[in-house]
């Protein structure tokens, strides 16, 4: 069974828009009609669902795609496929939530940015020692960090 670009947005609840770019950069595939309409195997609604949810917690699309071009083609992704993908990708998300957490538990005190624009900045960051570990919120980069 095929599925039309607005059947795949209907189930989806993605815009046929975004389902275009998406196809633009390569995260799905279409077969065309003889009258050039787009067709969507079935198994596209799980690709769409997965790129939603790696989107909604901060995966780029660049990750994304990379992740999607290790999928089998002409066959939905087993269970197997999927959860290799999840074990390559939690690394990166557990740095991701460390850094959340460190945003969170800093956020009320400082951004660590190294700004000096704080009171609190003359503590934690005294003559701006923190602008030689680079730019933007160093306090809050663990790779950046020298502790």
């Amino acid at each position: 069974m095929t599925l039309t670009i607005g059947q795949l947005a209907e189930r989806s609840g993605v815009a046929t828009s975004a389902i275009r770019f998406y196809e633009s950069r390569g995260l799905l595939t279409s077969e065309r009609t003889t009258g050039n309409q787009r067709r969507y195997a079935q198994s596209t609604l799980r690709r769409v669902a997965f790129i939603r949810t790696a989107q909604r917690v901060g995966l780029s699309l660049e990750e994304i795609g990379e992740a999607l071009s290790t999928l089998p083609d002409g066959r939905a992704p087993t269970k197997a496929d999927w959860t290799r993908l999840s074990q390559a990708w939690r690394p990166r998300l557990d740095a991701q939530i460390r850094r959340i957490e460190l945003l969170r538990d800093r956020l009320d005190g400082c951004i660590g940015c190294g700004c000096l624009s704080l009171r609190s900045c003359a503590l934690t960051n005294p003559g701006d020692d923190l602008a030689e570990l680079g730019p933007g919120p160093v306090l809050l980069e663990p790779e950046k960090r020298p502790w």
